[in-house]
């Protein structure tokens, strides 16, 4: 049974010994203000600016009220600050009918800005067949091209090994070169071939205005 007790004897001391050394702290005493109004010295260098300023001026009319010396009137804004006030009051804390406006406008812009789009996404749902289509032609048209690209270097191919034998190396440069003669042959005769379509199509075309209205051709009506 002794054993158990001797902590707490321990714990009972160190109590004992914080309370002896609690009971020699003592706090500082609250710094007692002036009875009347104190005001700094303006000359001083060390003299805060906002104690030299109406807010000081303020503070000490609230504390001392009329044994400030200070007149209650230059309290007041002036009429330039009392503007300034007005003006930060209705951005700041506009009325309720501003308020009101603003969200009614702020609604209508919302529901502009939702028509519009649902506008466009029915323009361009209504443009998607065509769309669809153009792409297919395009499509079909780079299969087309490729197509007759191929044909048309397997028949110079053809031709190139025709000329020179098939005994010839495709890979050797007589062959390249003649290949590329005969590609060269083939782009000129093309080009002929469309600048030709393109003037018989015109004088069908004039023949045919001709034809509708012959006054416009030049040539007497019979």
């Amino acid at each position: 049974m002794a054993a158990p007790v001797r902590p707490a004897r321990g714990l009972l001391g160190l109590a004992a010994a914080w309370g002896r050394g609690s009971r020699g702290y003592r706090a500082p005493a609250p710094p007692r203000r002036s009875p009347g109004p104190w005001w700094p010295d303006p000359e001083n260098p060390l003299t805060p600016k906002w104690q030299l300023g109406p807010r000081y001026a303020a503070k000490q009319f609230a504390r001392h009220g009329a044994a400030s010396g200070v007149a209650p009137g230059s309290l007041w804004p002036s009429p330039e600050q009392l503007d300034e006030l007005e003006a930060e009051e209705r951005e700041w804390q506009p009325s309720l009918a501003t308020m009101q406006e603003s969200l009614r406008a702020r609604q209508l812009a919302q529901e502009q800005k939702r028509r519009a789009r649902e506008q466009h996404i029915a323009e361009c749902m209504a443009q998607m067949p065509l769309l669809i289509e153009d792409w297919r032609r395009q499509k079909r048209e780079r299969w087309e091209k490729a197509q007759a690209d191929k044909e048309r270097k397997a028949r110079l191919q053809a031709e190139a090994q025709e000329r020179l034998g098939y005994h010839v190396d495709p890979r050797s440069a007589r062959f390249q070169e003649l290949l590329q003669d005969l590609e060269k042959q083939e782009r000129k005769r093309l080009k002929e071939q469309k600048q030709k379509q393109k003037q018989e199509a015109r004088a069908a075309a004039l023949a045919t205005v001709a034809a509708q209205d012959p006054a416009a051709s030049g040539t007497p009506s019979s």
